[in-house]
This record gives structure tokens, sequence and C-alpha cells, in this order.
């Protein structure tokens, strides 16, 4: 069964947002604002919103597993607020201040290495996911939506948690 009239709309929304976004990201992440008070006291708060984050995916996992389809879909709502919210601090932080350099040694410095690239690659890579999975959701198209939601849930959650890995390992570093 093909993509509704519907569904084709939203489709050409998910191409430009998951193009834009990412692209925005890293404009953004270059451009610093100048005589400005660095927001150093961003990363702990946006960090904790992606643990939330991955919170709220499992316990909307649950709830769907259970059958209770309203509380699934007002975690999901939020669990995309929240991943919008943590992306404007990000993004303001970054504009605000110098990148924290690791300063770990060893097989940790890997480890961070290994962590931090899969999370930045997979954030990227769970855009067009998490808007499919969702488009999927409120256009009725629920054996589709399940489809690509095995896909998305694990990639969404990953990214979630290796964000509150990457600021664990890398917050001694801050200034």
């Amino acid at each position: 069964m093909g993509a509704t009239n519907q569904e084709k709309k939203y489709n050409k929304r998910i191409v430009a947002l998951s193009i834009i976004i990412p692209l925005a990201v890293a404009v953004l992440f270059g451009i610093r604002i100048p005589n400005v008070e660095p927001l150093s006291f961003l990363p702990p708060i946006y960090a904790s919103v992606n643990g939330v984050t991955a919170i709220v995916l499992i316990v909307a996992f649950w709830a769907i597993k259970n059958k209770n389809i309203v509380l699934h879909e007002r975690l999901m709502k939020t669990a995309i607020l929240l991943s919008a919210a943590f992306l404007v601090m990000y993004v303001a932080y970054h504009m605000t201040s110098d990148s924290t350099k690791f300063g770990g040694e060893g097989t940790i410095k890997y480890v961070y290495y290994f962590i931090l690239i899969t999370h930045i690659i997979l954030s990227v890579v769970v855009i067009p996911f998490v808007l499919i999975t969702y488009v999927r959701a409120i256009t009725k198209r629920i054996e589709m939506h399940k489809k690509i939601a095995r896909i998305t849930f694990p990639l969404w959650l990953y990214v979630a948690i290796s964000g509150v890995l990457v600021y664990i390992l890398i917050s001694p570093y801050y200034s």
C-alpha cells in the first residue's frame, strides 16, 4: 500500500527538515556571538534533557506494549519536544562557548571518540526516521508506523543515551 496524498505532502517537509536541520546546526556551530557571556551552564541541562528523553522513550515503548495508545502518543510528542529543546540549547551553547577538548588518555579516549562519532552520525540519521514514524502515526498508517518504529526507537534511544555518556565523559574537562 503506497503513501497517501497527505503523507506525500509531509514527505517533502521531512526531506527538507532532514537536510535543513543538520546544515543549520553545522553552520550555527561555527558562529560565535561576540561580546556575549558564555552559556556554560547549559551542558548539564541539555545532557539531562537527553537523559529524560531516553526515559520518555522507554516509558512510551512500555505504554504501547501495554496498549495505552493515548499515553504513548503524549510521550512521543514529549520526546520530540525534548529533542528540539536539546538542539536549541546545544546550538546556543556552542554559539557562545569554545568547544571543550577531551583530555582523557588511553582506552577511554577511543571509547569517548567512538561514542561521540556514532552519536553525531546517528543524531543526523535519526531525524528523518523520527519524522517519518510520526507522520505515519498521525496519518493513521499504523502498520507502516510500527515497521519503521522498530528502527527509529533503538536509533533514537542510542542517540539520547550516548548524548548523556558524551557529557559524562567530557564534563571533567569543562573549564
